[in-house]
């Protein structure tokens, strides 16, 4: 019989969370702000694996400006980071995770999560995650966890599901038929209705078979290794590309899989994620804070810093923080990112007087 495989968590949590502005800021980004339960969405994140893997074996993939931030947040050890010393997308970073794991323990399993997901029951999340690991073990294959939509959703990218897979009992394998980026509503509709799945970017492979096919695949990437191998870190973020992990490998490999997740998954991606795992009142408001409402209804509004008042109006976003009152209508929050590009640099960041540290996009 094959040994057990060596299992390794990484979590992205890079990035400033542009859609949560205001409340969201360079320097508290959103996986530092409790917005899929009380505590912030890095430690959520990390109590999801707990028990799952030791915590020697789990890594978390972040910016040096967040290295601190996080430690406070998570009460982690700075060995728990694998710093990113330029942001380059999730393919080198996870080149580099994996790098540095099949290095450390050859024949390792990977398990790539970001740090900005609602995911319930955890029990399920790690029934799925071991039925992965068993597959990306035995098939070497590069497994992603899929979602079974409950709406047409234009913000996710979908997978076409192929041939099915043997899996362990209770779970549904597949090899990917294709990775469908972004739909219009239009297309997200029918790709519900013809079986397709949402693309969770939660993915399990053994890190060796993922360096195969980065040196297959990705150019753009593995001509930058050679950095690794002589210690510099810094160097391999700048030379290689800036591209995604799908772009660079998934996409192009023949080598990808699928498992269905059992468990409820939302992307804590936008303002209206708390519409849809918030509680609302009688009139479809979602509020947080000192918020007084009268004739209003279908309003996201969260008071951050002293009171809001909300009189006859319908389907707003409203946020206001200590610095900065946000107001916008609910269907314009999509293109918030958008918006924030038109806006001066010290109303982005009146902390400290500049903006972020790269335009909004």
């Amino acid at each position: 019989m094959k040994p057990e495989p060596s299992v390794w968590v990484t979590i992205l949590a890079g990035g400033a969370g542009h859609r949560f502005w205001p409340l969201s800021t360079p320097e508290r980004p959103k996986q530092l702000l409790p917005l899929a339960s009380s505590q912030p969405l890095i430690l959520d994140t990390i109590e999801r694996v707990r028990g799952f893997v030791p915590g020697e074996r789990l890594r978390v993939l972040a910016g040096e400006d967040l290295v601190e931030p996080i430690r406070g947040a998570t009460g982690l050890g700075r060995e728990s980071f694998m710093v990113e010393t330029r942001a380059r997308g999730t393919g080198p970073v996870l080149a580099r995770a994996a790098w540095e794991i099949e290095r450390a323990d050859p024949g390792a399993i990977m398990v790539s999560l970001h740090s900005d997901h609602m995911i319930e029951p955890v029990e399920a999340f790690r029934d799925v995650l071991a039925a992965a690991v068993d597959i990306a073990h035995r098939d070497r294959l590069l497994l992603a966890v899929a979602a079974p939509p409950d709406r047409p959703e234009t913000g996710y990218g979908y997978i076409r599901p192929g041939e099915a897979l043997p899996a362990p009992a209770g779970h549904r394998a597949y090899r990917v038929g294709a990775f469908v980026e972004k739909p219009g509503p239009t297309r997200a509709a029918r790709y519900v209705e013809e079986g397709c799945r949402w693309n969770t970017g939660i993915f399990v492979w053994a890190a060796g078979v993922f360096l195969q096919e980065l040196e297959r695949c990705a150019p753009e990437i593995t001509c930058a290794l050679p950095h690794l191998e002589t210690g510099d870190t810094g160097a391999f973020f700048e030379a290689t590309a800036r591209i995604s992990v799908d772009e660079a490998v998934l996409e192009r490999s023949e080598r990808v899989a699928c498992i269905d997740a059992s468990f409820r998954w939302d992307d804590v991606g936008s303002w209206e994620s708390l519409a849809r795992n918030r509680p609302v009142d009688e009139r479809g408001n979602v509020i947080e804070g000192e918020v007084h409402l009268s004739g209003s209804a279908d309003n996201i509004a969260l008071a951050g810093s002293g009171r809001l008042a909300l009189l006859g109006v319908r389907d707003l976003l409203v946020v206001q923080t200590e610095h900065v009152t946000l107001v916008m209508p609910r269907s314009e929050s999509p293109r918030l990112k958008e918006y924030l590009q038109g806006l001066p640099p010290r109303l982005l960041q009146p902390a400290s007087g500049r903006g972020p540290d790269s335009p909004p996009g």
